[in-house]
Formats: structure tokens, sequence, C-alpha cells
């Protein structure tokens, strides 16, 4: 069905069919109703192509690399184009490699153990804790926290005097979201690529939240590597990827010791061991590879690819419309932002609804109305923070986080949506944002272990 038809048409079904798309969940006001995921920002819900394709292969299951038998040398094969095709998909250089990690977590920390001695990092506070926090790992390695800018021209002349202005002049690392978790606002890439280089730095990009939404090309962006998950890109639970450049991955010492990363090994005359290690990707990717989570991965890159990036784009803007004009008609919901309301986005949006702590609200989106939101500060504590202020929430309210003292109790309620939701789901959570803003809610709610739940007593 065309992008046109979808939009003709708002019962039908998403672009791109999703697991889970038929389950039905209960209301505590009774009933049932098909679930809404939208909270694609933390998990996406596997494509049920991916799906198709890791059944269609686990029978075939067997170990990979090195085994005589046939299974084991087809799931190597299917290991190792699983790689070639995600090169090509993020538009990899000749001489880039593409290591398969657990998630984007893991392949920055990878890449912070990685990181040449006495590197200095410079970070926005507005990054992920995955971006945020690996480089503080390392003792060997001095991190620059740059404030969160208000503007894409701003983020790029922060970061040009931040570099311009490093004292001593040596390894430095740039590190940046393409999409905040947040916002969903997208940032300047390319520039900050530019940027960083003239400076005689490198860039990574952290594309979790971008790579699911629009293109990643290496090359076209100029930057030296990207990270991301494959739960965010419509895979299941359990692989990521780290892509780019080899020579400071080749030089590091390998991220975990054991077998698949040792080339040969070999006993001493002292009584020790030699051990000469991979310079390919298989240096960081010790012990038995996860090739049904590097398979996932590929079959949603291609999947994405053949639906045709142009018009998931087209469609999920018009969502990304409809979701942005439907708050807007609600005075109590105030939108978070960085760069401003005309700001280009993926489907994901941050808000507050005044009189209402942001557990209790998604609590009651959840219960009442079966739709899966997120709530609270997202791993990105510093960039919602200050996207917040001091804007009071009612301590005492049902599922209020703790604060420390002094400070007021914050947190914010996140939708985002993609290429598997439905339009019957966002029109659902539009409504029920003005119905709850209106009458309230309908059930009692309790703190339980700091979270809001249904009052079922």
């Amino acid at each position: 069905m065309s992008v046109a038809a979808v939009a003709a048409d708002r019962s039908v079904c998403a672009p791109l069919p999703v697991l889970g798309r038929d389950v039905r969940v209960p209301l505590v006001t009774g009933g049932e109703v098909d679930y809404a995921a939208l909270d694609y920002a933390a998990s996406a819900p596997a494509l049920q192509r991916v799906w198709d394709d890791v059944a269609a292969y686990a029978p075939y299951y067997g170990s990979v690399h090195r085994g005589a038998g046939y299974l084991s040398q087809l799931s190597t094969d299917l290991f190792e184009n699983s790689r070639r095709t995600i090169a090509d998909f993020l538009g990899c250089r000749a001489d880039d490699q593409v290591v398969f990690t657990r998630s984007t977590t893991d392949s920055l920390n990878l890449l912070a153990a990685a990181l040449p001695q006495d590197t200095r990092v410079f970070v926005f506070e507005t990054e992920h804790h995955a971006s945020l926090l690996p480089w503080e790992q390392r003792a060997d390695v001095a991190v620059t926290y740059l404030n969160a800018p208000r503007t894409p021209r701003q983020a790029v002349d922060t970061l040009e005097k931040a570099l311009a202005e490093r004292e001593p002049y040596g390894p430095a690392l740039v590190c940046v979201t393409g999409a905040s978790n947040v916002t969903g606002e997208l940032w300047p890439v390319r520039e900050l690529a530019a940027a960083a280089h003239a400076h005689g730095a490198r860039i990574v990009l952290d594309a979790a939240q971008l790579v699911p939404h629009h293109p990643v090309d290496l090359a076209e962006l100029d930057a030296d590597w990207v990270a991301f998950s494959g739960h965010k890109l419509y895979a299941p639970f359990g692989a990521g990827v780290l892509a780019g450049r080899a020579d400071w991955l080749q030089a590091a010492a390998p991220y975990l010791a054991g077998g698949g990363a040792s080339r040969k090994v070999s006993r001493r005359t002292d009584g020790g061991v030699d051990i000469e290690w991979h310079t390919t990707a298989a240096r960081h990717e010790a012990g038995s590879p996860n090739v049904i989570g590097a398979y996932a991965i590929a079959s949603a890159c291609q999947a994405l690819t053949e639906a045709g990036f142009p018009e998931l784009i087209a469609r999920e803007q018009e969502l990304i419309d409809r979701v942005r004009a439907g708050l807007a008609e609600v005075p109590e919901v105030q939108v978070l932002s960085l760069f401003g309301a005309d700001a280009a986005r993926v489907g994901v949006l941050s808000f507050v609804v005044e009189g209402w702590n942001s557990s209790h609200f998604a609590a009651a989106l959840s219960a009442e109305y079966g739709i899966g939101v997120r709530d609270g500060l997202f791993c990105a504590h510093p960039l919602v923070r200050t996207l917040l202020g001091s804007d009071p929430q009612d301590l005492g309210e049902c599922g209020a986080p703790e604060a420390a003292p002094g400070e007021r109790s914050l947190n914010a309620i996140r939708v985002s949506f993609g290429a598997g939701t439905p339009d019957e789901h966002v029109d659902r959570f539009l409504r029920a944002v003005k119905e709850l803003v209106t009458d309230g809610a309908r059930w009692n709610y309790r703190t339980e272990d700091g979270r809001c739940v249904p009052d079922r007593a």
C-alpha cells in the first residue's frame, strides 16, 4: 500500500507490519483494546519481516567461524554477509570496520576503551547517558562537557570554540547524537563533523534514534564512527553496531580477551603466553558471536531500504505534524524543545502536563486507554533538567520521583512512533490526552516501588 493510500484511510495499518500489532490488553475500566505501542524510542517492536527471516534461519543455526559442518559454514556466511549488508546500509568506506556489539551503550564503551592515551573528549550535556558517561571510565582521558545549545548554529559555534581553546593539542573526539531521545530534534551532524575535522578532532555519531527514521551515510556525513542498537531498529534485543575507522580500534587492546579475538596463542619458555590478536573487527568480538542478532539487524536494514526512506519519512512527518497539532490544542501541555517549534525532528516528543505528575499521566494512559508511553528523565538527566528548569511538580503526587534535598521532583512524558505505528494509535493518544486533561483520571492510583500504578484494592 502506498503512503498516499495510508494517508487516505486512517484505519489502515502502518507501512511496515510489526510484531504485537494485534495484542489485546485489559483496561482497568473494563474490556480490552489493541495495545498502542508509542514507546519506540526505548525499544521499537520487531518488524514482522525481521521475525520471519530469523525464524526461517533458526533450524540452520550453527557455530560461527571455523566450524567444519554445513550449518556452521552457513551460519558463518550469514554472519559475515550481515556485516556487509549493514556496511552498505551505513555507507561505510572501503577501510571502515563494522563491529558487532550488544547495544549503543556497548559500542560507545568499546570506543572509549580504544581511545589513545590523553585523548580529550567533547560531549554536549544533552546526550543520552550511553554517550555521556563511557568516557568517564578512562582515568587518562579528559572530558569536556558542553552546555546545551539552543540552536543548531549555536551547537556548531560552541564546539568550534571549545576545540580551538583546547590545551594541550592532542587527540580529540567529539560525541554527538543524531536525533535527541528526548525531543526528537535533529542535530547538525555534518556541520559538527566539519568543525571537528577542521580542528584535528574525530567524531562519533550516536545514531540510536536517527537510524530507524533517516538514512545514515558515514561517508556523506563525514563521521568517523557511528553507533546504534538493533532494538531501536525494529530488531529484537541483544545486538548493536560500532562502524567506522579501523586505526584506533586496531591499535587498542581487545575489548574482551578470549577466543575469536586471538589469531595465535603460544607458550613462552618463561611459562607465560604470547598472543597475536586479530586486526579485523574480530579483535573486539571475542566469544561466540550473536549471529541471530546480527542477522536481525541486517534484515531490518534491508526492510527499511526496500520500503524507501523518502516514503517512510513523509509518512512519519505527517504523524509528527498531527501529534504536535493535537497537543497544541491543549493549553495545559508543554512540549519540550531545545531548538524551537520549527526544528526538524523524528517521531519522538516529550511533554509535561500542568497539574499532573508525568508518572501519573503515563499510568492513566496505559491503564485506561491501553497506550504505552515513557515517563521519567529518559536516561538523559542533564538535558531533561535543563528543559524543565524549576517547573514545580508535587512531591506527594502519585509516582512523583524522589528529589535530592533542595531540588524539585522533575519528570516528563515521552511519546514516540515510527514505521510500524498505525494512525489509530496516534488518534487514540491525542483523544486520551484531551480527555485526561479535561475530565481527569477515571481510576485511583497509588505509588508502588516508585511507580504510579492503578489501585486495585
